[in-house]
C-alpha cells in the first residue's frame, strides 16, 4: 500500500512515526478491513463448521451486526456454532491472494444471551483444504478475544501471511454453566495483492474517486483547518460561522455556500445539511467536508449545475453536531469504536430524542378540540418546561433550535449511519406503539423527497444483490420508509422541524458501517455525490413567492400560506417571501399549478389592508380619509351593528322562553 502524504511536513511526520512503529503495526495501519462490516464481503464468502440455526449462520458473523427485537428470527446478531468444542471455525474467502495482518473480534449482540469467545487460533489456506496455523515463534499462536460482548478487540499477527482463506478457530468461550455457546462477530484486516488474472478493469471493484478531495477522517482541529482552507480558496461564495458550543466547549461550525454569503436574499431558499448528531456515525461528517470542497472546486471550474445551485440557493453545512462524541470515537478508530461509543453527547444525551415533543402537543389538541377550524397545524410553540434551564436538553440541541429559529430553512436532511435507508416524518407513533405508519399531511411530498435521495444513491440502485445491513430489509420499501414505521422516535429533529418551523426534513442512513475505514471514503463519496446534489435541488420545487402589501409593495411577514387539501400551513418570513396571510389584510387565494420542472411555480400575492388597519395608518400620518374608505368603514360598522343586535335579540328571546316556563 502506498502512502500519499498531503505535503512535506506530513511526509516527515509519517516517516518519523514509521521509524518508531513496529513492522506489524505499520502493516495493520496500511491494510484495511476486508469488509465484513461494510458488506463488501458477500454472504457467499463466509462459511462455518456448523451453526445453530439460519439466523445464527456464518453470514451473521460480521463486526457490529445487530440482532432483531426478537431473538430467534433469521437476523440474530452473530454466528453461533451448533457444537461446543475446539473444532469449530468461521472461514472468510478473500477471493484473491491477500496479506492478512490481523483480526478484530466481538461477542454476540443479543437481548437474551451473553455469548463471547475468550481465546482463539487462526489458520490460513490457499485452497481451503490444506491449512497452516498462525504461529508465535515455534508455537501455534493463541489470541485474546472478548470479555464483553460489544467491545471490539484487535489482535495483530506477529508476521503477516499471504493466503486466500482465513479461519477463526475459538478455543475458550464464556460458559453459563453448560449452556455457553460459541458465538462471535468479526472483521479481518488484509491487503489484497495484485492479481494478474484480473486483466480487465471491470473485474475490479472501484476504490477511488475521480474528484481530488481530502479523503480521510478529520478530527476537530483538522475539520476546522479544512473548512478554513475551503473558505480561503472560495472567499466570494463561502462563509464560516458558529451556531454555539458543545458541552466541552467545541464550536459547532457551519459552512455557508452562497453567491451572497451572510445574507438572506428575497426569494432565495435556505437549505441545510446536518451531520454527526450521533458522534460515532461519521460518514456524513466526511461527506459534507467533501461536498464543500467539491462545490468550491466546481464553481471555480465553471460547472453550470453547481454555479446555478449556488446562485439560487443559500446552503448551510453543519458537519458535526456532536463534536464531543466524535472525538471519543475518533480516538478509538474506525473498527474499535464499536456500535455505541461516541453516539451520545458528553452528558449522555441522545440528541435524536432530545428535541421538544410537539407531536404529543398536536395530538392532544386534536383529541380535546371539537371544532377543527380552531386547531393550529404549524408553528407549534415549544413547551415552557422544555425551555427552562433545568430541562435535560443538550447545549448542542439548544444551539440547533436557535439556528432553526434564526434562519428560515425550507429543506433539510440530517445524515446518520448504521443502515441504508431514507426515513421521513413522522418519526413518532401516535399511541407510543413500537412501530406504526404515522404520516404527516405532506406524506406524498415527503416520499418524493426520500426517493429523490435513495433512487440516485449508487449503493441502492437496482439491480442489487445487497443483503440487509442488520435486521430490516428496506429493499422491498425501495429504501425509504416512514420513520415511525421503522421504530418510534419521540423528540426527533425531523418532527420538530416540520411542526415548529417551515422546514421539511428527512433522515438519511448512509451506510451499514457507522465508522467506515478511511480507505472506503472515496467510493462512499462516489455513491452519495449525486444524491447530495439532487436532494438539494428539490428545494426549488413546489410553489414560492412573495406576499406584499398592495399599496406599499412592502413584504408582509408571518403571512399564512394554505394549500387546499393539505392540513399543514407555512409562513412568510421577514421580507415577505413565503409564508402566511397576516392579520389586518383581506385574504387572497390563487390557483397555481405545480409542475415537475426544476424551477418552482412562482405564486406571488398582493394583499389589501382591511379598512381598520388602513385607517390606523392614515390617521397616524395625519392624513384625511378617502371617500371609498369612509364608505367601507360605514358598511363595516353597520355589519357589526347588525351582528351585535342579532345576538342581543337572541339572548332576549331565550330569556323570555325561560321566564314563560317558570
Amino acid at each position: 500500500t502506498e502512502l500519499n502524504p498531503p505535503d512535506n511536513e506530513s511526509l516527515s511526520e509519517t516517516s518519523t512515526q514509521q521509524q518508531r512503529t513496529p513492522d506489524r503495526f505499520k502493516e495493520t495501519l496500511q491494510c484495511p478491513p476486508l469488509g465484513l462490516e461494510s458488506l463488501r464481503v458477500k454472504d457467499g464468502q463466509l462459511r462455518a463448521s456448523s451453526f445453530k440455526r439460519r439466523g445464527l449462520g456464518p453470514h451473521r458473523g460480521r463486526l457490529n451486526i445487530q440482532s432483531g427485537i426478537e431473538d430467534g428470527d433469521i437476523y440474530d446478531g452473530a454466528w453461533c456454532a451448533q457444537y461446543r468444542d475446539k473444532n469449530q471455525w468461521l472461514e472468510v474467502d478473500a477471493r484473491r491472494l491477500t496479506r492478512f495482518t490481523g483480526v478484530i473480534l466481538q461477542g454476540r449482540s443479543s437481548i437474551w444471551s451473553w455469548d463471547l469467545v475468550h481465546t482463539y487460533k487462526v489458520q490460513f489456506s490457499n485452497d481451503s483444504l490444506v491449512w497452516t496455523p498462525c504461529m508465535n515463534g515455534t508455537q501455534e499462536a493463541i489470541f485474546e478475544g472478548n470479555q464483553y460482548t460489544e467491545t471490539p478487540v484487535l489482535a495483530l499477527f506477529n508476521t503477516s501471511t499471504v493466503a486466500r482463506y482465513i479461519r477463526i478457530n475459538p478455543q475458550t468461550w464464556y460458559q453459563n454453566g453448560t449452556e455457553g455457546d460459541i458465538c462471535l462477530r468479526a472483521e479481518v484486516l488484509g491487503c489484497a495483492l495484485p492479481d494478474p488474472n484480473n486483466i480487465y478493469a471491470w473485474q475490479t471493484e472501484p476504490t477511488e474517486s475521480r474528484d481530488k478531495l481530502d479523503f480521510r477522517h478529520h478530527n476537530y482541529k483538522e475539520m476546522r483547518k479544512l473548512m478554513k482552507s475551503v473558505n480561503e480558496e472560495c472567499p466570494d461564495i463561502t462563509r464560516i460561522y458558529s451556531i454555539g458550543k458543545s458541552y466541552m466547549g467545541l464550536k459547532l461550525y457551519v459552512m455557508e455556500i452562497s453567491d451572497n454569503p451572510g445574507k438572506h436574499e428575497l426569494g432565495e431558499p435556505e437549505f441545510r445539511y446536518v451531520a454527526g448528531m450521533h458522534g460515532n456515525e461519521v460518514l456524513g461528517r466526511e461527506l459534507l467536508l467533501n461536498l464543500m470542497q467539491y462545490m468550491c472546486q466546481e464553481y471555480k471550474r465553471g460547472d453550470q449545475r453547481i454555479v446555478r445551485l449556488i446562485k439560487e440557493t443559500r446552503i448551510h453545512l453543519l458537519p458535526s453536531m456532536n463534536p464531543d462524541g466524535y472525538e471519543m470515537a475518533y480516538k478509538k478508530g474506525s473498527e474499535l469504536a464499536g456500535w455505541a461509543l461516541g453516539r451520545y453527547s458528553y452528558e449522555g444525551i441522545d440528541m435524536n430524542h432530545n428535541f421538544a415533543d410537539l407531536n404529543s402537543v398536536m395530538w392532544n389538541a386534536i383529541e380535546l378540540e371539537t371544532d377543527r377550524s380552531k386547531l393550529i397545524n404549524h408553528y407549534f410553540p415549544i413547551p415552557e418546561q422544555y425551555t427552562s434551564e433545568d430541562a435535560f436538553v443538550a447545549s448542542e440541541t439548544r444551539a440547533v433550535i436557535n439556528w432553526m429559529q434564526n434562519i428560515p430553512f425550507v429543506l433539510s436532511a440530517n445524515l446518520h449511519g448504521g443502515e441504508l435507508v431514507v426515513t421521513y416524518p413522522f418519526d413518532m407513533t401516535r399511541d407510543w406503539a413500537p412501530r406504526e405508519h404515522t404520516p404527516t399531511a405532506d406524506e406524498s411530498f415527503f416520499r418524493w423527497l426520500a426517493t429523490a435521495y435513495a433512487s440516485t444513491n449508487q449503493v441502492t440502485l437496482p439491480p442489487t444483490d445487497r443483503r440487509p445491513c442488520h435486521n430490516k430489509d428496506f429493499l422491498r420499501h425501495n429504501n425509504i420508509i416512514n420513520g415511525a414505521d421503522w421504530h418510534n422516535v419521540p423528540g426527533s429533529m425531523n418532527d420538530f422541524s416540520y411542526l415548529h418551523t417551515n422546514c421539511f426534513e428527512v433522515t438519511v442512513e448512509l451506510s451499514c458501517d457507522k465508522f467506515p475505514h478511511a480507505s472506503e471514503l472515496p467510493i462512499e463519496w462516489e455513491n452519495n455525490r449525486e444524491s447530495l446534489l439532487v436532494y438539494m435541488e428539490q428545494v426549488h420545487r413546489g410553489i414560492k413567492g412573495v406576499v406584499r402589501d398592495k399599496d406599499t409593495e412592502a413584504g408582509i411577514a408571518d403571512a399564512i400560506i394554505k394549500v387546499d387539501d393539505i392540513d399543514h400551513h407555512i409562513r412568510s418570513v421577514a421580507d415577505g417571501d413565503y409564508w402566511r396571510l397576516a392579520e389586518g389584510y383581506f385574504p387572497s387565494s390563487r390557483t397555481c399549478q405545480v409542475m415537475y420542472d426544476h424551477y418552482p411555480t412562482i405564486c406571488d400575492f398582493r394583499l389589501t389592508k382591511m379598512p381598520k388597519q388602513r385607517l390606523k395608518d392614515i390617521l397616524a400620518k395625519g392624513g384625511k380619509l378617502p371617500k371609498d374608505l369612509q364608505l367601507r368603514l360605514r358598511q363595516l360598522r353597520l355589519r357589526k351593528l347588525r351582528v351585535t343586535t342579532k345576538a342581543i335579540n337572541q339572548r332576549r328571546a331565550a330569556a323570555a322562553k325561560r321566564a314563560k316556563r317558570v
